[in-house]
């Protein structure tokens, strides 16, 4: 390929329906959705966990390809120096640094060294597939901000939002990770108050970064709402065309899922579909009043900048 490497990069806090979105948009060749690269240095290289198609991802022909045309195989990958540079420069606390106009020399050459492994990645996808566009639901806003250092990336970003009770619903249910295969592991839980921050935090982050790169504002319960008209305003946003077959996933009756090559996520990843979206409100009746009056008081301005008023609304997704 010519030219920079166009990256779309779902933000925002999990449990927000950013792997159904990029689920979606894989349906179509233009795209190549690759999950959340920000995990593959542990959960792929060093847990050789699952990958969206089902094989592990030493036995996964998309990732070793990708590996190959990156790095010349992941072997020649420096696991331990990646995780020391991720620690380096991928933080939370680092955002306000990475949202300056310039950085010291060193720190500088540590985010573009660090960026540089994530563009690598990005464009051995696209060449790998012949796709436009590659699709990163990794979420976090620090590695947002990593990425606009990179100088070969066209990076635009989708910030997608959810009401902070749903989420904080979400966070506290046991939730098995069937992509970890010799052991039986489940995402973290949080609590209201801990989700309640990192909620804000994440959010506020996509709002500073929105001066830097171009960034759409999506919410979770619109997107759910009217999926297809969503999913073709990403599209135009990422710079894709307008085509009927990008939504058939949509049509009634549904069409059998085409699995992403996504790392880590949320377990819907592994399904074979077809995919239906309704809408569900199990949060109002089930999360705890306590919860509830934590979460809305904690999150309470960015709630009414979102329009999350009263008792909210809320839907989410499955599929069978």
């Amino acid at each position: 390929m010519t030219g920079p490497a166009r990256v779309l990069f779902v933000g925002g806090l999990g449990r927000s329906g950013s792997t159904l979105l990029e689920l979606i948009l894989a349906q179509h060749p233009d795209v190549c959705a690759v999950g959340e690269v920000v995990h593959l240095w542990e959960r792929a290289l060093g847990g050789d966990e699952r990958c969206g198609c089902g094989e592990r991802f030493t036995a996964c022909d998309f990732w070793q390809r990708v590996g190959d045309h990156a790095f010349g195989g992941w072997d020649a990958v420096d696991r331990d120096e990646v995780l020391a540079l991720k620690a380096e420069v991928d933080r939370t606390r680092h955002i306000p640094q990475l949202a300056r106009g310039d950085l010291p020399a060193e720190q500088l050459a540590a985010v573009r060294r660090y960026a540089d492994l994530y563009a690598r990645i990005y464009r051995a996808a696209t060449e790998v597939t012949g796709a436009e566009v590659v699709v990163d639901s990794s979420k976090h806003a620090s590695l947002a901000f990593a990425l606009r250092w990179a100088p070969d990336l066209d990076l635009r970003v989708v910030h997608l939002v959810r009401d902070s009770r749903a989420v904080a619903y979400s966070w506290a249910k046991q939730v098995r990770r069937p992509e970890v295969v010799d052991s039986e592991a489940y995402m973290p839980t949080f609590s209201p108050f801990t989700v309640s921050g990192l909620w804000t935090a994440q959010n506020a982050a996509f709002h500073l970064l929105a001066a830097r790169v171009p960034v759409v504002r999506l919410r979770y319960e619109d997107f759910t709402a009217d999926p297809r008209g969503t999913v073709a305003r990403v599209r135009r946003f990422a710079g894709l065309a307008d085509t009927a077959d990008a939504l058939r996933v949509l049509d009634e009756p549904p069409v059998p899922l085409v699995r992403a090559h996504s790392i880590a996520g949320n377990p819907l990843r592994f399904s074979a579909g077809p995919l239906r979206v309704r809408q569900d409100n199990a949060w109002r009746e089930n999360l705890p009043t306590r919860s509830r009056a934590v979460v809305s008081a904690a999150t309470l301005p960015l709630r009414l900048r979102y329009g999350y008023l009263g008792g909210g609304r809320t839907n989410s997704t499955e599929a069978s």
